[in-house]
């Protein structure tokens, strides 16, 4: 069988893999604050998250072309017509892959809340480093870097704001009963946050494959450019593909980090759990939507949970919880890299021996 026919494989289920790690490593993401709440019952929450990741995978491909297009330039492998060219493009991607998939799971398996997009987009820049291949910096700084500082902050003071407005507007009414409904909100809200995350999340793995297929020189026999404008459009079988695995990986869950995200930083309660959902979910509709940037879900609801937790009071906030994890959000870029260039070194060592 063509070496590079087995690679093209080989990164579509490790892209698809890494799809899986994705949603149960930011399941919790979507779910961890209605399940602290009680809003709704941990399988209950699983199921209907992994609906929606399905749905909101398949509303937008703006995302995914800039994970193809605006991170690193594969042009000099996809327009060639040299295998060898063409094979060492295969490893670049399928080393970046594996060094987010590494990552995914080192985190995971400390209960860390770190960034499968920023993995994903570390390991991208570390092979590309690795390789010689044109890192586009630019539309790093654009894309990742600017919305990887300016989505915590929005977050968090959307949350803080919104939810002193609430408390101002609820003041007068029963507690009890008004948590009640927000417990119902929360289920609308979880829902909006579910489709948020297949939104941004799986949108970055069918930008994965479709670098690997062009890479490969498969683009033409499936229609990835646009003969007439040259714009890379998604197949829908790629679409399916990355919405399923994400959908399975959320299915089976993310408990260790549900539990950081819901109950370590801070005790919600219904309300301030549907403000901090919310939030985060219209940030990443605005960012997928209008900005077309791959932002990181769990940056922007954990922002938002320490911003509507900050309105109890500064001290209801276990900052130390979230000092860990913004510390996990600094090392992932790096981290992610550094596995991914050594990979590019011993796969390429082992492809051209």
């Amino acid at each position: 069988m063509d070496l590079n026919l087995i690679l093209v494989v080989l990164v579509i289920v490790i892209a698809l893999g890494f799809d899986y790690t994705n949603g149960f490593h930011d399941a919790a993401n979507a779910i961890a604050t209605s399940v602290s709440t009680r809003a709704l019952t941990p399988r209950v929450a699983l199921l209907m998250a992994a609906v929606m990741n399905v749905v909101g995978a398949l509303l937008g491909t703006e995302v995914a072309k800039t994970i193809g297009e605006g991170i690193i330039d594969i042009t000099h492998y996809s327009m060639s017509t040299d295998p060898a060219l063409q094979r060492e493009g295969l490893v670049i991607v399928l080393s970046a892959l594996i060094g987010a998939v590494v990552w995914n799971l080192i985190t995971w398996w400390f209960g860390l809340p770190s960034s499968s997009s920023h993995a994903l987009i570390g390991g991208l820049v570390g092979a590309g480093l690795a390789s010689s291949t044109v890192v586009m910096w630019g539309g790093i700084l654009s894309h990742v870097i600017i919305p990887m500082f300016a989505s915590p902050v929005i977050g968090f003071l959307l949350g803080y704001l919104l939810m002193k407005a609430v408390l101002a507007a609820l003041r007068s009414l029963p507690y009890h009963r008004t948590m009640r409904r927000f417990r119902i909100l929360q289920t609308i809200s979880a829902a909006a946050m579910a489709l948020g995350h297949g939104l941004q999340d799986a949108q970055k793995t069918m930008g994965v494959i479709v670098m690997a297929l062009l890479a490969g020189g498969y683009g033409e026999h499936h229609n990835i450019l646009d003969p007439v404008s040259g714009e890379m459009t998604i197949p829908l079988w790629v679409k399916l593909a990355a919405a399923t695995a994400i959908s399975l990986g959320t299915y089976s869950g993310g408990w260790r980090i549900m539990r950081t995200l819901g109950r370590r930083m801070i005790d919600l309660d219904p309300a301030r759990g549907f403000v901090a959902e919310t939030v985060a979910a219209s940030v990443l509709y605005l960012s997928a939507f209008v900005l077309h940037a791959p932002i990181s879900t769990t940056h922007t609801i954990t922002s938002a949970i320490l911003g509507v937790g900050a309105t109890k009071r500064l001290s209801a906030v276990r900052w130390g919880v979230a000092g860990n994890i913004v510390g996990g959000w600094f090392l992932t870029l790096p981290a992610a890299a550094g596995v991914a260039a050594v990979m590019f070194w011993i796969v390429h060592f082992l492809v051209t021996a």
